[in-house]
Formats: C-alpha cells, structure tokens, sequence
C-alpha cells in the first residue's frame, strides 16, 4: 500500500490528479488510479511539448477522404461491368480499353489522399508520442522512434502501430473503458490489409487469364464475368477499410483533445502568472539579467 500523506480537513478544497483528472486523497502520496505523485504538474517543466488539434484536424480529413476514395475503387466493378457488357454489344476492344483507363481514374486519387494521410498520420502520431515524456504519470512501451517507424517497417507495421495508439490512448485520455476503440481499429486495419493484397493478387490473375484481344461474343463476355465477379471479393476490405477509418478519425480526435486540454493546463491564463520554463512567458536565457519590471518576449516550446 502507499504511504500515507497527513490528513487535511474535510472542509478543504478538493485537489484533482493531473494526469487522469481523479480525485485526490489527502491519504496517499500517489493518485489511487494512475499512480501519479500528488501535486505533480500538468506538464514537467522544461520538456518540449507539441501541439496536436490542428495536425489531428488534418489527418481525420486525411484519412476520411482516401477512405471514402478507397470505397469508391471497390464499386468500381460495377463500372467497369457495365462498360465491358456495351463493349460485347458494339464487339469493340476500344471500349475494354476505356475501362483501363477510367479504373485508373478511380485509383489515382485514393494513392493521392493515401499519401497524404499516411505523411499527416506518421507526424501527427510522433507528436502525441512525444507528447507523452512531458506529462508527469505517463508510462510508455515503446520509444518515440517507434511511433515513425512502425508505420513504416515490413510486419512491425501489423503490430507496432496498434501498441503506440494503446500507449497515446491510456496515457491521455485515461479511460479504460476507451480500449475497445484500439482493438477495432487494429482487427479491421489487419483485415484490409491483408485483404486488399489477396484480393488484388487474385484478381489480376484472373485478368491474366482473360483473351488480350477478344473477337466474338464469348470472349467479350468473359470480361463482362469477370467485373461482375470482382465486385463481392472487394467488400470485404472495402467495409474493414470503412471501420478502420472511422475508429481512426475518433482515436486522433479523442487523444489530441486529451492531450490539447493538459497541454493548455500548463500555460499562463494572464500575463504575469508563473510559468514553468520552456513554455511561453518564460525568459530566454539571455535575458535573465532582465530587470523583472520588464517582460520577457515570447517563446516556448508547445508547437502551434
């Protein structure tokens, strides 16, 4: 058990855990929840902090659009059957061709919104982790290099990712209950990704064996088969992809208010009141033969 702390009267005021929000008691050294020592600050002073809400902003739009652009790729099927049953119809390998090139239509912006959610996503989840070696109480599994790396690195990035969300998730937000959301992001993260490969694997195989250059009805009707037995295969990633994206979008949102909020917890609400060094209002060191009737310029080290 931990060591008791003197008692104060009942009357006093109620003291709250930096860390997780919880009620204090004047019995013990530590908040009974998160084991943070009482009277400890929101932020530790003098370590780099970084802000999130406007990043988190940007990778929950991120995310959402190559989502909603990856949804669209795996109805493609039906475009595509459409267009291959008017080139059986008019017997024309130009219209076949079409469907090439309006598939890549289709694809082009999801690598593009995809590119940009994966360079917001990996920025964005360095910055909470780093986050994390400023707040008192926080405990972390795996190194900030970690964070950047896990997205990256072959077969760490069906693992690692998911560790460095759970580390954010119950170091900020200190909600047990909230777990749940990581483990669904995870299975269906795993799920298109390996679903997207297996179907994309087995579909061009199937399009190997296609005739390269149709010339009657039966051979033109194996391309219309083969965009209408494209389309079930694809659901299945296309609905993990949906989940995955939402659960994603409420992780970020949910972790950056959390740290936004502990963040703001440790900056001067009015000129004048103490600030812990390395955020703003407090001196540079050149400044420090300052006299104190004369206010330091603006600095600090919480990112904009």
């Amino acid at each position: 058990m931990r060591a008791p702390v003197a008692h104060t009267t009942s009357d006093g005021p109620t003291m709250h855990c930096q860390t997780c929000g919880d009620a204090t008691s004047p019995a013990y050294e530590e908040c009974q929840r998160c084991g943070t020592r009482v009277g400890q600050p929101a932020v530790a002073p003098g370590v780099p902090t970084y802000g999130v809400r406007g990043l988190a902003v940007a990778s929950a739009f991120a995310v959402g659009a190559a989502t909603l652009c990856y949804l669209l790729t795996a109805l493609f099927p039906l475009v595509g059957a459409e267009m291959a049953r008017s080139a059986a119809e008019q017997l024309d390998r130009d219209v076949l061709l079409g469907v090439v090139l309006v598939e890549v239509l289709f694809t082009l912006p999801y690598l593009l919104a995809l590119l940009a959610a994966g360079t917001l996503v990996v920025i964005w989840t360095w910055r909470a982790r780093k986050n994390l070696d400023a707040f008192p109480g926080a405990v972390s599994n795996l190194s900030p290099a970690w964070a950047i790396a896990g997205w990256l690195v072959p077969f760490a990035n069906f693992v690692v990712p998911a560790r460095v969300l759970a580390d954010l998730l119950r170091n900020s937000v200190w909600q047990r209950r909230q777990s749940w959301l990581v483990g669904v992001w995870w299975a269906s993260w795993l799920v298109f990704l390996i679903g997207d490969r297996f179907v994309a694997r087995a579909e061009q195989q199937r399009y190997d064996r296609l005739t390269e250059l149709p010339r009657n009805d039966a051979e033109f009707g194996t391309y219309v088969r083969f965009y209408e037995e494209a389309l079930a295969p694809r659901l299945v990633p296309a609905v993990a992809c949906l989940i995955a994206g939402i659960a994603f979008v409420v992780l970020v949102r949910r972790i950056s208010a959390a740290q936004q909020d502990r963040l703001a917890r440790a900056v001067p609400s009015w000129p004048g009141q103490p600030a812990w060094p390395g955020h703003p209002g407090w001196p540079a060191p050149a400044a420090s033969a300052m006299s104190p009737q004369v206010p330091p310029g603006p600095g600090g080290t919480i990112g904009a």
